[in-house]
């Protein structure tokens, strides 16, 4: 069974920032493109960034100029930069490989409260 495996969430206070990884499969890494999602609780899940496998980004609005997504073909992994953390990013994130089906990591819980 193909595994992502993210870390590097965990609490902040506003302003912060955490840097989440996700380790890909090197069977899939950089065949397809890659997503971030979140999401809150009682909310649906929300695309935050992606990248291409020529390594172009797109972010959502509400993260723009806050987050950077990026890659490491050494270390077959994907990584959300996220500085200037706001409360109302507090969620569980969730990197993908947009394949058919789509394949999940656990998530790894982000939560920002002073």
């Amino acid at each position: 069974q193909v595994q992502l495996v993210e870390s590097g969430g965990g609490s902040v206070q506003p302003g912060g920032s955490l840097r989440l990884s996700c380790a890909v499969p090197g069977t899939l890494f950089r065949l397809y493109t890659m997503g971030w999602y979140r999401q809150a609780p009682g909310k649906e899940r929300e695309l935050v960034a992606t990248i291409t496998t020529t390594g172009h980004t797109n972010y959502v609005d509400s993260v723009k100029g806050r987050f950077t997504m990026s890659m490491d073909n050494a270390e077959r992994s994907v990584y959300l930069q996220m500085n200037d953390l706001k409360p109302e990013d507090t969620a569980n994130y969730y990197c993908s490989v947009h394949s058919t089906p789509m394949l999940w990591g656990q998530g790894t819980q982000v939560t920002v409260s002073s």
